[in-house]
């Protein structure tokens, strides 16, 4: 004879509700629930990153403001997948059709000097337009990703090779001049919608789904081509399948960025820029020209050695192809850890203290790849790598908000960005000519010690400037800001 459990009868439903350890995960997953029906439980999902997102600021939050944090989070996530599952393969795609090497050295320089070339046309409409979010979602947003449809369809249509070819250069091209195109109004838009004190917190968890996301989309692309590519009569299917599931990825990222409300979007005046104001403007914030200065030398010191360490790998230390590729993967998985670590430190110490302990460290990263001597012992340096560069890439974009002129953010974005983007352009070319002209091993030590000549010249500028503007505070000027 059955006996009933303390609390129950014996006449309860026979088909009882599995049990769950957790109730997330019951609500989520059980089969049966009494008070929903049998689906995904979105509204349980959605709740759980609004209490994640409320951990993230010390103040209170209007619910408005906190569904458009939780939607940046999910824009965050779908277009880190998005752009990782197909952009790795891109040049790739460009070999399949018979691209030569020089080719593919144009695919790269193109893009980033229309990449230049678009960050100040962005600034202006930014400036001129009340409406930031717009831009962002029919640039970056809209015509970017549809250009993925066009790789999509190429296959299909019966072109020559170098046709082919010259299309893959022109649509990557175009796709970093949309996305660069919308990176000043999306910049100043960000800014206005995650308040000061939250931001080392908001942007680490920001940072750590994008990188998870990341990790995942790589392998899943290569996965999908190796798998379809494989055999004789795939052609380009593969390839096809990773586009079209990037556009696919990518419209669920601008989907839920056009949920975000644009915070101080009412009433916001249209800017009239005056020639000398961004000079007037850098000028009065020395604490930005220091970010400026550092970042030039920092950037262009990374490139001269950046591109090369692969080929290093493969060539001088005899490593296969898929050595590059776990290492890459070591290198994504450690960058979470780092942004956790230092995405706690940049809450209790401050971003300023994060970037300048990471800028004295990552010197010494090129200068281990002098020493190594085996394929293996490249991912000793790949896990430093994550661990690092995640922790700088948090702080550094902060600091690039905090220090940027609020009154010409969009236009001193886009001059940050002109100074990366020239870096990627300059740094190359002489760390070839080094390459050629004495070896790897030279380049990689100019590389470490133009990273500390770098990082000596923001410290000691920002000293300057902090000095300064502390004289200009003694004689009734603005307070100075944290950092």
């Amino acid at each position: 004879m059955a006996t009933s459990r303390p609390g129950e009868t014996n006449d309860a439903p026979k088909n009882r509700a599995v049990r769950f350890p957790y109730p997330i995960f019951q609500r989520l997953f059980s089969p049966r629930d009494h008070l929903r029906p049998q689906r995904w439980n979105w509204s349980l999902f959605n709740e759980q990153l609004d209490r994640a997102v409320r951990r993230t600021s010390a103040e209170p939050l209007e619910t408005e403001h906190v569904g458009g944090l939780r939607h940046f989070l999910l824009d965050g996530f779908f277009s880190s997948f998005s752009e990782n599952l197909a952009i790795t393969f891109v040049p790739i795609f460009a070999l399949a059709f018979g691209a030569s090497n020089s080719q593919i050295g144009l695919l790269t320089a193109l893009a980033n000097l229309l990449g230049t070339l678009s960050l100040f046309p962005g600034a202006a409409l930014s400036e001129r337009t009340r409406s930031r979010k717009r831009v962002v979602l029919i640039t970056a947003g809209g015509a970017s990703r549809i250009l993925f449809l066009l790789l999509t369809a190429l296959p299909f249509f019966v072109l020559p090779a170098q046709a082919a070819i010259w299309i893959v250069i022109i649509v990557n091209a175009g796709r970093t001049f949309l996305n660069n195109y919308a990176n000043s109004p999306w910049t100043d838009m960000v800014a206005d919608l995650v308040p000061d004190h939250m931001r080392g917190r908001y942007f680490t968890t920001r940072g750590q789904l994008m990188g998870i996301a990341a990790l995942l989309a790589a392998p899943i692309g290569g996965w999908m081509i190796q798998t379809l590519v494989g055999g004789p009569h795939h052609g380009f299917a593969g390839y096809q399948l990773v586009f079209f599931a990037a556009f696919a990825f990518g419209a669920v990222s601008t989907y839920a960025f056009s949920r975000i409300p644009e915070v101080n979007a009412v009433g916001r005046p249209r800017i009239r820029h005056r020639r000398g104001d961004l000079r007037r403007s850098v000028r009065e914030n020395p604490q930005f020209v220091a970010f400026l200065a550092g970042a030039l030398v920092w950037n262009i010191s990374i490139q001269v050695a950046g591109p090369f360490f692969n080929v290093y790998l493969v060539s001088d230390l005899k490593a296969g192809v898929e050595v590059v590729g776990y290492s890459a993967g070591v290198t994504s998985l450690t960058t979470l850890l780092g942004q956790y670590l230092f995405g706690r430190l940049i809450v209790s110490r401050g971003s300023y203290w994060v970037q300048k302990v990471t800028g004295i460290l990552i010197p010494i990263l090129p200068a281990l790849w002098i020493v190594i001597r085996e394929p293996y012992q490249v991912y000793f340096i790949s896990v430093f790598s994550g661990i690092l560069w995640g922790g700088y890439n948090l702080s550094n974009f902060n600091l690039m908000l905090e220090y940027s002129p609020a009154s010409q953010r969009p236009r001193a974005v886009a001059l940050y960005q002109t100074v990366v983007f020239s870096s990627a352009v300059i740094g190359p070319l002489i760390g070839g000519i080094l390459i050629d002209i004495f070896s790897f091993n030279f380049c990689f030590g100019v590389s470490a010690g133009g990273r500390v000549i770098g990082t000596a010249l923001f410290l000691a500028l920002l000293r300057r400037g902090r000095s300064r503007k502390r004289r200009t505070n003694a004689d009734g000027g603005r307070p100075l800001p944290n950092s």
